[in-house]
């Protein structure tokens, strides 16, 4: 039964979602035209410049989707949210609806870098997994940064002034990661840098799961 509510929560936002198609399509479309004017503009480039791209991509692709997660929320909606679910269950859900949300996007955006703009990875399946690790972390970071932007009256300011020192260090893990299924020689570190970076969603969720409820009664 605890369940219940969390699982309604993100069917309603994945219905709202499909509803909302523009939504879905412009940044689908902005995915595509990006990788588009990339090719245009250089080819299919070398395996680092593709790999900085990607992420770039990434980033970008985050804060169209997965940011404007509590965003789209108005204040008397919350309120009812409010009267009938737990904080923490709210701050899941959203959560989990952008893990959904940034996994898609994440998968679609690879397909097109290995499509227009080649394939310079030796490890095709350990860089998939490592930018399905990105699309988690990038869709938890900005899921706890809408959370406080929406709660600081709609203030979208304060993303990007919280977002940068959280997202960087971020991207930086990512790209070296990355960098093992590029590289032909041997990456030392991985795996210290995974930990790390599962490390920091763990402290994000925990974060998010303990802050939220006093954002939630402002």
């Amino acid at each position: 039964m605890a369940a219940s509510p969390l699982l309604s929560l993100v069917r309603k936002d994945l219905v709202m979602e499909w509803r909302q198609k523009h939504t879905l399509f412009g940044v689908l479309l902005y995915v595509g035209s990006t990788v588009f004017v990339i090719y245009m503009m250089n080819g299919q480039p070398v395996d680092k410049v593709w790999n900085a791209l990607f992420w770039l991509t990434q980033l970008f692709v985050a804060v169209n989707a997965v940011a404007k997660s509590f965003l789209q929320e108005s204040v008397s909606r919350f309120r009812y949210y409010y009267s009938i679910v737990k904080p923490q269950t709210f701050m899941l859900a959203k959560m989990i609806y952008s893990l959904v949300l940034q996994t898609f996007m994440t998968l679609v955006s690879l397909i097109l870098f290995w499509i227009m703009l080649g394939d310079p990875i030796t490890q095709n399946g350990l860089f998939a997994c490592v930018a399905l690790l990105g699309g988690v972390s990038l869709a938890l970071v900005f899921t706890f940064i809408s959370a406080i932007a929406a709660r600081a009256n709609q203030n979208t300011g304060m993303m990007a002034i919280i977002g940068f020192p959280l997202v960087t260090p971020v991207l930086m893990i990512l790209g070296n990661l990355a960098l093992k299924a590029i590289a032909p020689v041997y990456q030392p570190g991985w795996w210290t840098l995974a930990g790390v970076l599962a490390l920091f969603d763990g402290l994000v969720v925990v974060l998010s799961v303990i802050l939220f409820p006093f954002l939630w009664k402002e």
